[in-house]
């Protein structure tokens, strides 16, 4: 049996954990409204584990997050997804984004809903509004799930991945080529309205354009980052980002470790 001053001791340990998980979530307020913006900086953000088919153990992890109102989108990797290192990854985004971070969504993962993270949001000139989705509501954060297939899925896969070199690479390739080519040369679709036609519903949406496309439209923009990306803009070619891609991604899926889909009785 646990000695009684043991199971005392651990009460009050759980009890003080309790404690300063139910004020952290008092902190980090649920978004009951979708955000109908017009001006970029709010921002949804998630994470894609790269585990095949077991969570156990230590792997790598995709961390996207995008703008609502140009779709503009940052990813990287990071390894295990450990509390300062996920919040090192975001500021590493936030540096890159041509545009202010006014408000940042995500789900209740741990990786967000903690005190570095609510610190870097809080503590600052201007503080950001950091706000966390309903439980189990995937639809509530719809535009970085979208994303996640469309810039992590699609190019990485479901292989797992628990070294940490590929996880170093993966980061490059998304802070690099893979984010220039999606947010410059992939024109993007936004849900407008639903139309209700007796049975049948009809989704609107507007006429598609590149996430800078959006971003040059915005009358908020800076010009200085608007001259800055079109000079980046100038020197990309499509084509050549396309086999610079294809060659990291070759280096990084060297590490891939795949699992069968039928294991033997």
């Amino acid at each position: 049996m646990i000695p009684a001053g043991r199971q005392k001791k651990e009460l009050l340990r759980l009890t003080r954990y309790e404690t300063a998980f139910t004020l952290l979530r008092k902190q980090i307020p649920v978004r009951t409204e979708h955000w109908d913006v017009s001006m970029p900086g709010f921002i949804e953000a998630d994470t894609v584990a790269h585990c095949g088919e077991s969570m156990a153990g230590e792997f790598c992890w995709s961390l996207t997050a995008t703008d609502v109102h140009t779709q503009w989108t940052e990813t990287r990797a990071v390894f295990n997804r450990g509390q300062h290192a996920v919040a090192k990854r975001i500021a590493e985004i936030e540096a890159a984004l041509p545009f202010a971070i006014l408000g940042f969504d995500t789900d209740n993962g741990g990786e967000f809903r903690n005190w570095h993270l609510l610190n870097y949001f809080l503590r600052r000139r201007h503080p950001v509004r950091f706000t966390r989705s309903r439980a189990y509501r995937k639809n509530d954060n719809a535009r970085v799930e979208q994303k996640n297939w469309t810039h992590v899925r699609q190019l990485v896969g479901y292989a797992r991945l628990e070294d940490p070199r590929a996880a170093e690479l993966l980061n490059e390739l998304y802070a690099k080529e893979w984010g220039w080519f999606r947010n410059f040369f992939c024109p993007v679709m936004k849900h407008l309205r639903t139309e209700v036609e007796g049975s049948r519903k009809r989704r609107v949406y507007d006429t598609p354009a590149t996430p800078f496309e959006r971003l040059k439209a915005c009358a908020v923009a800076s010009e200085e980052q608007i001259a800055a990306l079109e000079n980046l803009y100038r020197t990309l070619d499509p084509f050549a980002l396309k086999e610079a891609i294809e060659t990291k991604l070759r280096a990084v899926l060297r590490y891939q470790i795949r699992t069968p889909l039928f294991k033997a009785a």
